[in-house]
């Protein structure tokens, strides 16, 4: 009796000291987890610390003023919203033109938090919208790690995304665009598929599923979601690791994810007609006959099987045969109807106005070492943990990470959808060391071998303060590039003088609240496309041409006008109702973004649409050089946009000389016929000129008339022998009656019964 009291005590004793030992394992892991949204969150403030609150780039603008526009108006009006102020004349149909979600978002928090009596502006909220969910990225990739490998690489991944610099670039506070809170919703669909692959369960199925609605109603960069998804179930059908939950799970997937994302309005019917999606189709097709296929082996014998196995694959060539056959015979444009776009290499060098966005460059390895750092260099060592040794999950982060890398090495943009990947497997390459020699050798299945004495506990301790140390640099190096590169909003600029004191350029706003105050309310205002948002958003005037960049050739024609002569440019201007026009220059200052620099892809765009006005060589001098000096070209020295930049530049001390193209101007002595100038601000970055209305007609000399005496009507017969002269004063009545017969018959005039013609 007191051995099995004295057992159960122990068993007892045993069970208290495993549930303190979980207790404190996941408070410890709370803690890690919540320290590392905090410091998510606390190091994208750095552009509120120094300026103010306020939305940052351009895009983000736009996106401002709808979700402001949604909140005042309400959801079902945000969808029916027709903007008037944009693409002047065509206007711009914004509910079927932009992904929602992130509108949505900012709307339901706002609306929470005034519901809970939390007065806020919905500026804040903007604001402060994608920190906050850098918060719950981090939390999502926290569990996506921990199910690709243990808890312990989780918490890493999550600090790592917390702070690392390819994330932060798109959301600092202030940065209210679509990847702020794409990137969580990527993260966590992932998470969602590769549950319901682990489990086979409807019920993770269907939360992936909603999980990827969201993330259509908030990115184009959903397509990257639902071709990785596919591609994964055909690599594991290849593998030979075809199973019931993969079924499960990819049909329901695909079913519900297809008419959950065909409710998006701009999305609409794009996943049953465009090439993109079409490898998700074919995955599917593929996943129902191959699971067909396995039914029928195990209730056939194998000579039945082969038979049928052959009748049905001669069966399905044939129909498509026929299928091709016929649509070539109807004349189907099989092209047209998949919708298949150019590649981006392909629109990158061949279609200009994609090549002139800075984000479409690719990537350089500088690039991947300042946006990864340490991290760029571990993270092959978790691929290869993984691989060696792999499940099914892991094939699914292995395939993740081979197209990141590639598709950020096209790009620089996407360089957003490698960072969550190199994160995880870093976390995982990390983890694995820490465990191999920071681990507890008696727990482990096997001891590693005696080494001589002594060797052993150096060789930890020099690892763990090598990596330690790398660590401690991934984190100086995050919070100095967050810092000083991704924490200056584009609006408001800062220069620093010798002594290190600040001086803040707040030109852009200066001109917009000039705009604004001083312009009628439906002034036409034009501009190269980057600022159409700011002007829109800021201004509130009506733009020609923004960053939504649809209509090419109404950019083109903007461009045409930029780089034509004055005269060329007042009749597209005045065909076009402008009313301003706006340009960014920084000759004054260095600005180095400004529209002299812009000004060659202005001149490509205008000449892919009006090849015959515009010639881009036209600009450079015959030695094949872009000047604005004396040397410059005669075209580009008379062009609209030089002659905007550089008029009263002569006034400046010193006399005409540019600082950001270290040049002397070559024409100082502009002046206008069709333009005047409206506004310069402070520091020149900005200029705003007024288009002149048409002049008036001028004068018309009026010469007095020379009265002369009236003349009879003679009729003169010209014979062959001599001419003379027969006054008639009135005409017979046969001819009257012959010349109104004609006029009768033709019904082009009648003269009335009885009339009288000739005197």
């Amino acid at each position: 009796m007191a051995d099995s009291c004295l057992c159960w005590r122990t068993e007892d004793y045993e069970t208290h000291l495993s549930f303190l030992h979980l207790y404190q394992s996941s408070l410890l892991s709370f803690s890690i987890l919540f320290l590392a949204c905090l410091a998510g969150f606390s190091s994208r403030l750095f552009a509120v610390i120094r300026f103010e609150s306020i939305i940052h780039e351009f895009d983000p603008w736009f996106n401002y003023r709808s979700t402001h526009h949604l909140t005042t108006n309400g959801f079902f009006e945000f969808l029916n919203w027709f903007d008037e102020r944009a693409w002047y004349p065509l206007g711009r149909i914004v509910g079927g033109t932009v992904y929602p979600g992130l509108m949505v978002t900012a709307g339901l928090i706002h609306y929470v938090l005034n519901l809970l009596h939390v007065t806020v502006h919905i500026r804040d909220v903007c604001v402060f919208l994608a920190p906050v969910f850098s918060g719950l990225t981090a939390i999502s990739t926290f569990l996506l790690t921990r199910e690709l490998w243990n808890q312990g690489a989780g918490l890493l991944a999550a600090c790592f995304i917390a702070i690392v610099p390819g994330y932060i670039s798109r959301s600092v506070a202030g940065s209210f665009d679509n990847e702020g809170i794409a990137i969580f919703a990527l993260q966590f669909t992932y998470y969602l598929w590769v549950k319901s692959v682990k489990t086979g369960s409807v019920f993770w199925t269907i939360g992936c599923c909603l999980s990827y609605f969201y993330m259509v109603s908030a990115w184009g960069g959903y397509v990257f979601i639902i071709n990785l998804i596919p591609l994964h179930v055909f690599v594991l059908l290849l593998m030979q690791r075809y199973s019931r939950r993969v079924y499960i799970a990819y049909s329901t997937f695909y079913i519900m994810g297809l008419i959950l994302s065909m409710q998006v309005p701009f999305v609409g019917f794009q996943p049953i007609r465009t090439s993109e999606h079409m490898a998700a189709a074919g995955v599917f097709a593929l996943l129902q006959a191959y699971a067909f296929l396995q039914y029928l082996k195990d209730r056939l014998t194998r000579q039945e099987f082969q038979t049928l196995f052959f009748l049905g694959i001669s069966l399905a060539a044939c129909v498509v045969f026929l299928t091709v056959i016929y649509l070539t015979y109807t004349g189907l444009d099989l092209h047209g109807f998949l919708n298949i776009s150019p590649n981006g290499f392909y629109a990158k060098i061949h279609i200009p106005i994609i090549a002139s966005v800075s984000e479409h460059q690719p990537t350089t390895w500088v690039s991947f070492f300042f946006d990864l750092h340490i991290l760029i260099c571990t993270f092959p060592a978790g691929l290869w943990f993984c691989i060696k040794n792999i499940n099914d999950e892991r094939v699914f982060v292995a395939l993740y990470a081979i197209s990141a890398v590639y598709f950020a090495g096209v790009m620089v943009r996407l360089m957003l959808t490698l960072t969550p990947v190199v994160c995880m497997l870093s976390a995982v390459a990390f983890s694995s060391v820490f465990e191999h020699y920071m681990g507890d050798d008696t727990k482990r299945e096997k001891p590693p071998e005696k080494a001589e004495e002594g060797l052993g506990p150096n060789i930890k301790s020099i690892v763990t303060m090598l990596m330690l140390m790398l660590l401690m640099m991934f984190a100086v190096h995050c919070t100095w590039v967050t810092s000083n590169a991704y924490s200056s909003p584009s609006v408001v600029l800062a220069s620093y003088n010798h002594d290190g004191s600040r001086n803040i350029l707040d030109d852009f706003r200066e001109a917009y609240y000039w705009l604004r105050q001083n312009t009628d309310e439906h002034a036409r205002v034009m501009s190269w496309w980057d600022y159409g948002y700011q002007i829109a958003g800021m201004a509130n005037r009506t733009t020609l041409v923004d960053n939504n960049t649809w209509n090419n050739s109404h950019i083109a024609l903007v461009g045409k006008a930029m780089s034509s002569n004055e005269s060329a440019a007042y009749e597209i201007m005045r065909s076009l109702d402008v009313d301003y026009v706006l340009i960014i220059f920084g000759g004054v200052i260095g600005y180095s973004g400004d529209d002299i620099n812009k000004f060659l892809w202005m001149v490509r765009i205008a000449e892919g649409e009006h090849p015959r006005d515009i010639r881009e060589s036209d600009y450079f001098t015959p030695q094949g050089e872009f000047r604005v000096d004396k040397a410059g070209s005669p075209t580009l020295l008379n062009c609209l946009m030089y002659k905007m930049s550089y008029y009263r530049f002569g006034e400046i001390t010193p006399p005409g000389f540019d600082r950001t193209r270290n040049a002397e101007i070559g024409n100082k002595d502009i002046k206008f016929k069709h333009l005047e100038e409206a506004f310069t601000s402070e520091h020149w970055l900005v200029r705003i000129y007024k288009v002149k209305e048409l002049d008036n007609r001028e004068p018309l000399d009026h010469k007095l008339r020379s009265v002369v005496p009236k003349q009879k009507y003679t009729s003169k017969k010209v014979t062959h022998t001599h001419t003379h002269t027969h006054t008639s004063s009135r005409i017979n009545a046969g001819s009257v009656s012959f010349i109104f017969m004609v006029l009768h018959s033709t019904k082009f005039w009648r003269i009335p019964l009885g009339g009288r013609v000739g005197t």
